[in-house]
């Protein structure tokens, strides 16, 4: 069986619409503690959404050593700061904020594990540039997003709204929306998960 060790509707729809049968089992860690715990031990974003991904891997293949699981995770950098998913419109309006009109680098790390061991992990670096967008399109852009602006990491959902909010990008779309499909489902094929 194939776990995914993420909460995450679009992790999870990626995986069921490239028809993986899997199964959701959210990881219980404590990211933010983690998070801050590797910052301070000078890990760079790169490494930080790889132990992430590895962190919830792991927990749930502890639990399930049988299966394999999927972790994944992703890191925001903008010039040295990193960003999480806004708690609130607030916080969303001022990631945008410091966000638009530059370049971003967004990390997606994918795992896969099975009992206490990592099989196999990938980064896929995406560079983004936001536009310089009005004020205006800002506050119209937080209203039309709605609760969903808690839901991404730098408030924006590239399959939907969000793609207003860029003048280029490079990188792995699937990646950019959470998951590196390609390396994965190539993976999945060579554990003999998946058909070849």
């Amino acid at each position: 069986m194939i776990l995914l060790a993420s909460a995450s509707t679009i992790r999870k729809t990626l995986l069921r619409n490239a028809g993986l049968a899997i199964s959701v089992v959210p990881a219980d860690i404590d990211e933010m503690k983690l998070k801050i715990a590797l910052r301070q031990n000078g890990e760079k974003a790169a490494s930080v959404a790889r132990r992430l991904a590895e962190a919830k891997a792991l927990a749930v293949a502890t639990r399930h050593p049988a299966d394999l699981v999927i972790g994944a995770d992703q890191m925001l950098e903008c010039a040295g700061q990193w960003f999480d998913k806004p708690n609130d419109r607030s916080e969303a309006r001022e990631q945008l904020k410091i966000l638009r009109g530059k370049t971003h680098n967004l990390l997606s790390a994918v795992v896969l594990a099975r009992g206490p061991d990592i099989l196999w992990h990938h980064l896929a670096e995406s560079r983004l540039t936001m536009r310089k967008f009005s004020d205006a399109f800002l506050e119209n852009y937080l209203t039309l997003m709605g609760d969903e602006i808690s839901t991404t990491v730098g408030a924006y959902q590239l399959e939907g709204l969000g793609a207003q909010l860029f003048s280029e990008i490079v990188g792995d779309h699937f990646a950019i929306l959470g998951l590196p499909m390609l390396p994965l489902l190539d993976q999945l094929r060579q554990q003999g998960a998946l058909p070849s």
